[in-house]
């Protein structure tokens, strides 16, 4: 396939759905669930739109606050935007009811310790890291909705790098994820210092590139403070080299656990990562897991679920999305010599394929399977 087609396939898997904005519409708070995200960026702020564009701010990081309203009328795991130029519907629409821009890390820290506190347990947060074209309403919501559905605990956190989203700024966002390094771990060591104790770091496609990055350059440094305090990495449809995912790794030297890799050898998008940058695959859609079985790491297989592009089957499917609350239990399957299992989550059923591979199929599919 040539250069050219390999791009209008990039813009035909992205599809013509209307791009998420931040739309403010304070009494949604009366109607939805309300999430509060807290957010780290490397986006320029446009004071003219009051939204961050896709454009690099050099050699900072931005500080914020989003209140989102998760509307009632949804299906699990969907996010719906409001229509450009249509009042927003808070019965079925993501809309944010508060915004604060903070002026000083202290800020941040203050309000971001406070919330941790107010929270049960530990002080804990999830920070998402989003992928490709992906604008920042995009990403923010997206955890939003990712922190409601599964009920994590704790505090949720976005960190939003300057992606172009846009079908055709491969290119553009491969320098993006590396440009944001620096802001990923300023916004690591700033969770540390605001007193988390717990930091769960989960990241979609090419936002896994940035988030091993970031955490290389955090074992060089030597901080182990941050490293510490890592409660696991989940790494969701990873666009990564694999090769280059071995030198982060030792470099890294101990992962924090668990580790898990979400994949599946249906990803369209992948494939097409892989053919753009003129290899076989990702670590996203790795055939051969023996090339990572010395690392330690699991591999969960979500191609039964995967779904169009299937490219984030986190977003359409229910079941793993109740999953990923469980994750820790999936991962001491390795510990029991069993395959086959059902009941660690109803409707799927869970087999141990090898050392590092753990294949999740839908129980309707292993009933077909069986006829």
């Amino acid at each position: 396939m040539t250069p050219i087609r390999l791009i209008l396939a990039a813009a035909l898997i992205a599809g013509c759905t209307p791009r998420g904005e931040v739309v403010l519409y304070p009494p949604a708070a009366e109607v939805g669930v309300t999430r509060s995200v807290f957010v780290g960026t490397t986006r320029v702020f446009d004071p003219a739109t009051g939204a961050f564009t896709d454009d690099r701010l050099r050699g900072q990081v931005t500080f914020a606050r989003y209140d989102v309203a998760v509307p009632p009328q949804r299906d699990l795991g969907a996010i719906r935007f409001p229509r450009p130029g249509v009042a927003p519907d808070p019965q079925r629409d993501f809309v944010t009811t508060a915004q604060t821009l903070y002026d000083t890390r202290t800020g941040f820290r203050r309000d971001l310790s406070r919330a941790m506190a107010a929270q049960p347990g530990p002080a804990e947060v999830t920070v998402f890291v989003h992928g490709f074209n992906n604008t920042f309403a995009e990403g923010m919501y997206r955890i939003a909705q990712l922190a409601h559905d599964l009920e994590l605990p704790g505090v949720a956190v976005h960190y939003s790098w300057p992606s172009a989203a846009s079908p055709l700024g491969y290119v553009y966002d491969r320098d993006s994820a590396l440009f944001a390094r620096d802001g990923l771990e300023t916004l690591l060591a700033e969770l540390t210092a605001a007193g988390a104790q717990r930091i769960l770091l989960v990241a979609h496609s090419m936002g896994s590139a940035l988030t091993m990055e970031a955490l290389r350059q955090t074992a060089i440094r030597g901080n182990r403070r941050v490293l510490d305090r890592l409660s696991g990495v989940i790494l969701m449809s990873p666009d990564l080299d694999v090769d280059v995912f071995h030198e982060q790794a030792g470099a890294i030297g101990r992962l924090p656990q668990p580790f898990v890799i979400f994949s599946s050898r249906r990803d369209r998008a992948l494939a097409l990562s892989a053919r753009l940058t003129g290899q076989r695959e990702r670590l996203g859609n790795l055939a051969d897991l023996s090339e990572v079985a010395d690392l330690d790491v699991t591999v969960l297989d979500v191609g039964a679920f995967s779904t169009g592009a299937g490219h984030f089957p986190l977003a359409s499917s229910p079941a793993l999305i109740r999953l990923l609350s469980r994750i820790s239990d999936v991962t001491t399957a390795f510990d029991a010599d069993q395959t086959g299992r059902t009941g660690l989550l109803p409707g799927v059923v869970l087999s141990v394929q090898d050392a590092t591979r753990i294949i999740l199929s839908p129980v309707t599919v292993i009933a077909e399977g069986a006829n």
